[in-house]
């Protein structure tokens, strides 16, 4: 039970690494750092993120939601008994990451309420997913209540 647990937990830190990085290679694509500049220098990616046009961070914030939401989901669905502590635990972790990225950068001020509103709102609606049970019961039949 626990590995089962642990398993699903990495698999929804997985799936929601995997979008928000595909989230920020789209950023790169539409808003590129200048050419020569050095990437790893943190006042260099705190002028380039001043510099983001509202329409990015909007796309940045459906996608961090979205990788909320399927990551809870997914842990809360593998994980032992459809608990939803393992949806919980990806949106934690999801949240404080946000929230380092948060306090780094200077993002528009609507950007981080944005996120601290939708991250938890989008993990929950999750969790509750993960947690219903599937369209078929025990005996394969479908379930009347759909």
């Amino acid at each position: 039970m626990v590995l089962r647990s642990v398993g699903a937990i990495v698999a929804g830190l997985v799936v929601t690494a995997a979008i928000v990085v595909g989230v920020e290679i789209i950023s790169a694509i539409f808003h590129p750092f200048p050419p020569g500049v050095d990437q790893s220098d943190l006042e260099v990616c705190k002028a380039q993120v001043a510099r983001y046009p509202t329409w990015l961070l909007a796309c940045a914030a459906a996608g961090w939601c979205a990788a909320s939401f399927a990551g809870s989901w997914l842990a809360t669905r593998v994980g032992t008994g459809r608990h939803p502590a393992h949806g919980g635990i990806v949106w934690g972790a999801l949240q404080a990451m946000a929230a380092a990225n948060m306090a780094m950068l200077p993002y528009a001020m609507w950007f981080p309420i944005l996120i601290e509103v939708g991250l938890p709102l989008a993990a929950l609606l999750g969790i509750r997913k993960g947690m219903q049970s599937s369209s078929r019961d025990a005996r394969g039949k479908l379930d009347s209540s759909l």
